[in-house]
């Protein structure tokens, strides 16, 4: 009788654990950058996602910076052991696409699931940086941040400025500075991140190419096309701001924040993603504006390019994996989540749905400002203002930066200092072309 007994109950927990394994979670590794506060809300999203698919487990796991992170995935690729979603940033995209073999286009994937993603939900500059040529997204848009304009308002007034009407030209950027100087500012302009927003941005800001065939869209063969007179009188007006006082260069990457932060500088222009640091740590009133443009330049301004990130995912999965990636894909960008995202963090809506539900719930009402970037990204894109597609662009940034240093400090004049951008460029984009061939 007892060993019926122990027989019954051994079969009756071999029975009880297939059954529970039949409906075992799929698993998802997400390798991201994201720490900090922003670490904090990646995490909230993935646990409600997993709470409302118990289906699928994603596991979100912090691999370092940008650039840490892609290394760390494109060697586990290398490894055999790829996570199935990996976040790289935007100047890592072209590099990501032709790792040929190691990638899984997200639209395919999710029409192979069954459970197409659809380009056109997204906001125009967005879906098009990271579409391929025949409009079909390749990675998933996620933290999105683009260029915007910051002023003091405090600043403006003791200057007599209008603190509601913010310089719209360069004009008229040198003429408010010319003003805060002679109030006794320190600093009337600085800028971050100068390769991005005063090169690759005021390329498309301005509709005109950054480089050929569609500023790499186009083709491995494209080459960099700011050696052109608008390039030249662009980085000699700030070197002649530099020279008068008014414009301090204040570093690479995002360095020069603390200039505005700490209040030294009253004009900065910096990424919409500034704005929370900003709002929590200056101790005045400040704006959000557009960016400056030259008024005289036909086609201008046009629409900023994006920053950020998206996710990718690798090859070789199984299709369970991807049915999981493709629901929480579609989870990231429905309306409450996308919004919810764009409202705590800065970061762009990178849905037409999501701006429209903030726009509905009155954020943009209660903080004043938060929809410049949206704005600037939210227009039909052209071949110029698209955005860039091109290896290397890491180091050519660098390049970049090293130039307009020179420039800044006098050490060089705009032509020779572009001319060394170019030629070096140049350089990297066909050692990118050889190796990918």
């Amino acid at each position: 009788m007892r060993s019926h007994r122990l027989a019954f109950t051994v079969a009756a927990l071999l029975t009880a654990f297939a059954g529970s394994s039949a409906h075992a979670a799929t698993e998802i590794q997400f390798w991201h950058s994201m720490e900090g506060a922003l670490g904090e809300r990646v995490n909230e999203l993935v646990q409600e996602f997993n709470k409302k698919n118990p289906d699928y487990k994603v596991n979100a796991v912090y691999k370092g910076n940008y650039g840490e992170s892609m290394n760390a995935g494109i060697a586990a690729f290398r490894a055999g052991n790829a996570p199935d979603i990996l976040q790289v940033f935007e100047v890592g995209t072209a590099t990501m696409m032709y790792a040929k073999g190691a990638i899984k286009p997200v639209q395919q994937m999710s029409e192979e699931a069954g459970d197409p993603l659809d380009p056109k939900a997204f906001i125009g500059a967005v879906a098009g940086y990271y579409s391929s040529q025949e409009g079909k997204l390749i990675s998933m848009p996620f933290n999105s941040s683009t260029v915007v304009f910051y002023y003091n308002k405090d600043a403006f007034k003791k200057a007599g400025l209008d603190p509601e009407q913010p310089p719209k030209t360069w004009e008229e950027l040198a003429a408010a500075g010319q003003k805060l100087k002679a109030a006794g500012q320190e600093c009337g302009y600085t800028t971050s991140w100068p390769s991005w927003v005063q090169l690759e941005t005021f390329s498309a800001w301005h509709n005109v190419p950054y480089a050929t065939q569609d500023n790499g869209f186009g083709g491995l063969d494209a080459r960099l096309a700011i050696d052109t007179p608008l390039h030249v009188r662009h980085l000699d007006n700030l070197a002649k701001l530099a020279k008068e006082g008014i414009f301090m260069y204040g570093g690479r990457g995002d360095q020069p924040n603390s200039l505005f932060i700490g209040g030294k500088c009253a004009m900065i222009t910096g990424s919409s993603g500034l704005r929370a640091n900003i709002s929590k740590n200056a101790k005045f009133e400040f704006g959000t504006s557009t960016l400056p443009y030259y008024a005289d330049v036909k086609g201008a301004p046009q629409n900023t390019i994006i920053g950020g990130a998206s996710l990718w995912v690798f090859a070789n999965k199984s299709p369970e994996t991807y049915k999981g990636v493709t629901k929480f894909f579609h989870f990231l960008a429905s309306p409450e989540i996308a919004a919810r995202w764009h409202q705590q963090t800065g970061y762009v809506p990178v849905t037409k749905a999501a701006y429209e539900l903030t726009k509905k719930q009155g954020f943009y009402d209660k903080n004043p400002g938060t929809e410049v970037g949206v704005k600037q990204l939210n227009v039909e894109t052209t071949a110029q203002s698209r955005g860039l597609r091109l290896g290397f662009l890491p180091q050519i940034r660098e390049i970049e930066d090293q130039e307009m240093e020179r420039i800044m400090s006098g050490k060089a004049s705009a032509q020779d200092g572009i001319k060394v951008m170019v030629t070096r460029g140049n350089e990297l984009l066909e050692k990118f072309e050889k190796s990918v061939k």
